[in-house]
């Protein structure tokens, strides 16, 4: 769970802490959970600047979610926050299948799949966060215990956007099947891959393996570490990749 921001649409934003924030409205009413229907929304007057700053981190507003897909670590935020203000001005709503993303347009839909169990979930974001390393969504009391993350809280997810005409918006993927990765890097010259292998372990990074694929028919070789069982392995390889000097580690599945 994580501190919550109210952003207006400026072009820069300082972090602003919990402490302090002022009083809330009321809490909802309890939502109704269950499956959301994606539908075309014009992007929210507040909640999307250019871009904004917090604890020294800056984050550069997407101008669409098209297309969008990520992998990384979800996280949940609920009672702290029920009857609060969202970033787009909204009332959060723990019960309503909502969620916070740091980049991405406001209001967005997503699909959010837990890559550990194969369940998903519709998502429609509304707010910023999470601000915490290794963290690429936060989701609502509701949406987490479709993907049953309430007791771990957090997951190893697939974050996919969705439009209201698409079919991925009615279709859910079946359950993954392979293994976890920190990907340290991805690059079209070999030998920039095998020297970054050579780093890796040199820091002390055991496991680092190159991966061969090809996008768009041409070849990559992407740069791993691992697997790892469980969110704290993948946190505790991040940290041990970010002192080796690789900022931007993100999930892979096998």
């Amino acid at each position: 769970m994580t501190c919550r921001l109210l952003l207006p649409a400026v072009a820069a934003l300082a972090a602003v802490a919990c402490a302090g924030a002022p009083s809330r409205p009321p809490p909802p009413a309890p939502g109704t959970g269950g499956t959301a229907v994606p539908h075309d929304e014009p992007h929210a007057r507040h909640g999307n600047p250019p871009f904004y700053d917090v604890d020294g981190q800056r984050y550069v507003v997407l101008a669409s979610a098209a297309g969008y897909v990520e992998r990384g670590v979800a996280s949940w935020y609920g009672p702290d926050f029920h009857g609060g203000r969202t970033a787009t001005g909204e009332t959060y709503d723990m019960n309503a299948m909502s969620g916070a993303h740091p980049t991405l347009p406001l209001p967005t839909w997503v699909r959010v799949t837990n890559l550990q169990n194969g369940r998903s979930a519709v998502v429609r974001l509304n707010d910023r966060g999470p601000f915490r390393k290794n963290r690429i969504i936060d989701l609502s009391h509701a949406a987490a215990e479709q993907l049953d993350m309430i007791r771990e809280g957090t997951a190893m997810v697939e974050v996919r956007s969705l439009s209201a005409a698409g079919p991925a918006a009615a279709t859910a993927p079946r359950a993954p099947v392979g293994r976890y990765f920190a990907q340290a890097g991805a690059f079209a010259d070999e030998g920039n891959a095998l020297r970054l292998v050579a780093r890796l372990r040199e820091a002390g990074v055991g496991d680092v393996t190159i991966v061969e694929a090809r996008v768009d028919g041409r070849r990559l070789f992407r740069v791993r570490a691992g697997p790892v069982a469980s969110v704290a392995d993948f946190d505790v390889l991040v940290e041990r990749l970010r002192q080796a000097g690789i900022e931007s580690a993100r999930l892979a599945l096998d």
